[in-house]
């Protein structure tokens, strides 16, 4: 058992980061090799994949500003290169002006057309970048209280053991952070149908309880104007071979990674959270899209819980992945960080399974590496609402 602090970085704006990355941002599909390339060739700098940032409807492009210019205020990055081609809708100079709303941290810009060419722009960022990393270097690491820890919670390659064990754990760990003074994010909208009436009532008010019941209501109505049905593609195969039958049955799984506290807001996909305790947010069931706006939104850290098993990682934020499924664990050690199986074979309580995990959540937040960080692995992915225009 720790002591309820974390070691990290104390950011100009005020926040508090537990990791000190350099990250080379593409504003769009078109940048995004040249800053790949850069990135690869800059020691301690990670880099952000960008599959849109051009072709969006104005729906899309809002989104895509929140997030991207999110990302580059997320307190475990210490400055961002940002990486434009020059004829995109989401332009390097309206990103930037966007981060700057958010954050007084270091930002440079770099057009590929404007240094002529991706050779001149590669050898343009990593330049910056290095001298961004080198000052980085540069940062004491200082305490902080986990009252200022914002922590995501997700789940997926679900299977019963998720909902019975694995989840449960989870909210033990939340109910922790959030007696600390933390903040928690539960995120997955599709899967929360069939559990509506059940979060509204731990709603802080009424006003937080329409939110969230709204939110719930027009992510499904957003599928039915398009002659769709998110129970469609949810249960997934994998959920389904498992032994989830109904996307009702997955949800009233999901809601446990919540714990038990009140719900004291709701939020948009990537929007900046004001309140402190247990927040909602609206994001895709597809895990690495919901990740990344969590990540959007300040979280310094993500919990995945899994029943299949999944190498998701995160270039932003460590994400901690747990299984109550012994096998899952066994197979699939290389990916896993925690093991709770014993919950369900009777070889410990859930409250100290959810007990140990809020001891690994501190870990990880005094410095300790999760498996996809020391694998190395950055998978992106951002929502979005309509075709590309």
């Amino acid at each position: 058992m720790m002591d309820g602090r974390m070691s990290g970085y104390r950011r100009p704006d005020g926040r508090f980061g537990i990791r000190n990355h350099v990250l080379i941002l593409p504003c769009s599909l078109c940048a995004s090799e040249t800053a790949r390339f850069a990135a690869e060739n800059v020691k301690g700098a990670v880099y952000l994949a960008n599959q849109g940032g051009c072709s969006l409807s104005r729906r899309d492009l809002k989104v895509t500003l929140e997030v991207l210019s999110g990302i580059a205020a997320n307190p475990n990055i210490y400055g961002t290169v940002l990486v434009g081609n020059g004829c995109e809708v989401v332009q390097a100079s309206l990103l930037e002006n966007e981060i700057r709303k958010k954050t007084n941290k270091p930002l440079e810009t770099i057009v590929i057309r404007e240094e002529g060419g991706s050779i001149r722009a590669v050898k343009k960022i990593a330049e910056l970048a290095e001298k961004m990393y080198a000052d980085a270097a540069n940062v004491c690491r200082e305490e902080a209280q986990l009252s200022e820890l914002i922590l995501g919670t997700e789940c997926g390659g679900s299977d019963p053991t998720s909902g019975l064990a694995a989840n449960p754990v989870v909210g033990v760990c939340c109910d922790r952070v959030v007696e600390h003074g933390g903040t928690v994010i539960l995120s997955e909208t599709p899967e929360l149908l069939g559990t509506e009436e059940i979060l509204a009532g731990r709603c802080r008010n009424e006003e937080i309880s329409r939110r969230l019941l709204r939110m719930i209501a027009d992510y499904e109505e957003d599928f039915r104007r398009v002659g769709e049905n998110p129970r469609s593609g949810n249960p997934t195969p994998g959920n389904i071979a498992g032994g989830i039958t109904t996307l009702e049955e997955k949800s009233l799984g999901c809601i446990h990674k919540a714990g038990s506290s009140i719900i004291n807001e709701v939020v948009e996909y990537g929007a900046p959270i004001k309140e402190k305790g247990l927040v909602v947010m609206d994001t895709p069931g597809q895990d690495i899209a919901s990740i990344l706006g969590m990540a959007a939104a300040g979280a310094q850290a993500v919990i995945f819980s899994t029943g299949h098993g999944t190498p998701t990682g995160s270039a932003i934020l460590p994400v901690i992945k747990l299984t109550a499924n012994r096998e899952t664990a066994e197979k699939m050690a290389d990916n896993t960080d925690f093991d709770c199986s014993g919950v369900l074979e009777g070889l410990c309580s859930m409250e100290n399974a959810g007990a140990e995990l809020f001891d690994m959540v501190e870990e990880v937040c005094n410095g300790r590496k999760t498996k996809a960080e020391e694998l190395g692995f950055q998978d992106v992915s951002m929502a979005r609402y309509c075709n590309f225009a």
